[in-house]
């Protein structure tokens, strides 16, 4: 790792870093941003690529055992962070992630478990699928049109990293994609919101009330 102390918070190589709210700038730039010690290092053994990673000293060396050579480390003092990111920022590091290329449907068909989310527009629910998902060692999310964004930073967030560690993939074209879930054989269980409806008389099929929907190939269920 490339460490580089940093005390001007207007230091043209913290720019990554500015505006941490707006969303919009990050995914035009093709980036996302991780908080927290946890989740920057949940980033660091991801499928994505880390740009730098901006932290006090004392997370700094907290994360040294995952930190990789030609990785840019700035490490400032937490009043620094603050003025960078435009709000008092207490957990003491964060970190530049690259979107990438996303993956395809098809590689995630060979898991075991599946977790479908259609209509959930809120990154506070998707973190939390994400989270569930990822204690429950599900082998991916699909998204269908109309999801928030995994990557969004509090959906991050919630998801304690959830997001970075399990594989997610669009699901398109949409109510398509399900019928490729049935021919790789799974089973699709929708999961159901009114009091009346019990889970055995649920239609097969995604949920209309944006609930997410559970898959599992029918052999192994």
């Amino acid at each position: 790792m490339g460490v580089e102390r940093v005390r001007d918070a207007d230091d043209p190589r913290l720019a990554d870093y500015r505006e941490l709210r707006d969303g919009e700038r990050r995914r035009r730039a093709g980036t996302f941003v991780a908080e927290s010690r946890q989740v920057v290092r949940r980033l660091l053994g991801s499928r994505f690529r880390a740009r730098s990673v901006l932290a006090t000293e004392a997370a700094a060396a907290d994360l040294r055992d995952v930190l990789a050579d030609g990785l840019p480390v700035y490490v400032a003092p937490e009043e620094t962070l603050g003025r960078v990111v435009g709000f008092n920022f207490h957990r003491g590091c964060l970190a530049v992630g690259e979107r990438g290329a996303e993956l395809p449907l098809d590689a995630l068909l060979d898991t075991r478990l599946l977790v479908v989310l259609e209509g959930v527009t809120n990154p506070d629910n998707v973190g939390g699928v994400f989270r569930n998902a990822m204690a429950f060692a599900a082998g991916g999310v699909l998204l269908a049109p109309g999801s928030s964004d995994p990557l969004y930073r509090k959906a991050i967030r919630v998801s304690m990293g959830g997001t970075l560690v399990v594989p997610f993939a669009r699901a398109a074209p949409w109510p398509g994609a399900l019928a490729r879930l049935r021919e790789h054989g799974f089973t699709i269980v929708a999961r159901p919101t009114a009091s009346s409806t019990s889970p055995s008389s649920a239609p097969a099929g995604p949920s209309r009330s944006g609930s997410p929907c559970c898959s599992a190939p029918s052999a192994r269920v």
